[in-house]
């Protein structure tokens, strides 16, 4: 007996409460304050538009629904959501956690994001928590609020597995997390464990299988990082679309070597017609030295068009200064 209750051999016997049956139940891992904090300002977005179906003897309007989710950002009524997800929308309602079932408007898209601004006209809207800042590194935990195949708001979890990039220049490099995704997901929010937001969900990876069907890929989805859904949220809101600048060149980085060799210009671009060519070696815009290619051009992204900059190159080992004049991604060269 001794051998299975060691305490007996102290003297301390059994123990007031041993017989009690009064035992302390350990601390519940929940992580319901952050989602109190942030699932109220996940929406459910239904999208509806009407399209010509051709019969055999006439045309008929048919009546065609989205499903999606939508994040409240700012208290006069502004959200984030997909631009998949309201495209060619004649109609979007906006479902509010407390009940309400709002219109919303269209205040612009970006479609290299696959982003939407959208805008409600209520009071006493749940803000989702945001940082400036949100410091998301791989490993740290996630959730993802959203309204899959309509079933209500639905919580899945789970870490980042790559932290996506935050440039302008950046279109494709999301944040991507094995938190599930489904249809209805799309435009919903990715939040950390302290309910404040880092990403706008967008998509599951998709391959084609032997058949030529498309298949999504278990544990790799992706989300718009936050910083970069707010430059264009921000962005559409004061003037109608994102602008992004370009000079029209590709490059790439040495490591342990500064600067950044000029893989290839476009034909008329700015870059062409400061003079710049493949080969040269950028190491410095505006004085600022450069060590990446992808931050350099998402220094040149968020760069005012029609803003001339100083390009210090070194070709052929002697080095030069050129001036390149920024032009707006999109538009046609001048």
């Amino acid at each position: 007996m001794l051998v299975f209750m060691p305490d007996l051999r102290s003297g301390t016997g059994f123990g007031d409460n041993f017989f009690s049956g009064n035992t302390t139940r350990p601390a519940r891992q929940s992580h319901y304050t952050a989602l109190s904090r942030s699932a109220p300002a996940v929406v459910n977005i239904y999208s509806v538009s009407i399209e010509n179906d051709t019969g055999i003897f006439r045309n008929r309007a048919r009546e065609r629904a989205s499903l999606g989710s939508g994040v409240i950002m700012t208290e006069n009524g502004y959200l984030l959501t997909c631009n998949h997800v309201v495209e060619n929308a004649d109609s979007i309602f906006v479902a509010v956690q407390d009940g309400r079932v709002l219109e919303a408007q269209i205040v612009g898209t970006d479609q290299l994001t696959d982003l939407a601004v959208l805008k409600v006209n209520a009071d006493s809207l749940h803000v989702i928590p945001q940082m400036d800042e949100p410091d998301l590194h791989v490993g740290d935990m996630v959730m993802a609020i959203g309204n899959p195949f309509d079933l209500g708001q639905t919580i899945t979890h789970g870490i980042v597995s790559r932290a996506g990039r935050n440039g302008l220049s950046n279109y494709v490099d999301f944040i991507q997390t094995d938190a599930v995704l489904n249809q209805g997901n799309s435009g919903g929010a990715l939040v950390d464990s302290n309910g404040t937001l880092v990403g706008i969900t967008n998509a599951n990876f998709q391959v084609r299988d032997s058949r030529n069907g498309v298949r999504n890929v278990d544990g790799i989805n992706f989300a718009v990082p936050y910083e970069l859904a707010r430059r264009v949220m921000d962005d559409i809101i004061q003037n109608g679309k994102v602008i992004r600048g370009q000079l029209g060149f590709l490059g790439s980085e040495y490591r342990g070597t500064p600067g950044i060799e000029v893989t290839a210009v476009a034909n008329g671009s700015p870059a062409d017609q400061a003079g710049l060519r493949a080969g040269d070696v950028i190491l410095a815009i505006d004085g600022i030295q450069l060590e990446s290619a992808s931050k350099t051009l998402d220094m040149i992204a968020e760069t005012d068009p029609g803003t001339t900059l100083e390009l210090n190159i070194s070709r052929g080992g002697e080095n030069m200064m050129i001036s390149a004049t920024v032009a707006e991604l999109g538009q046609p060269a001048s």
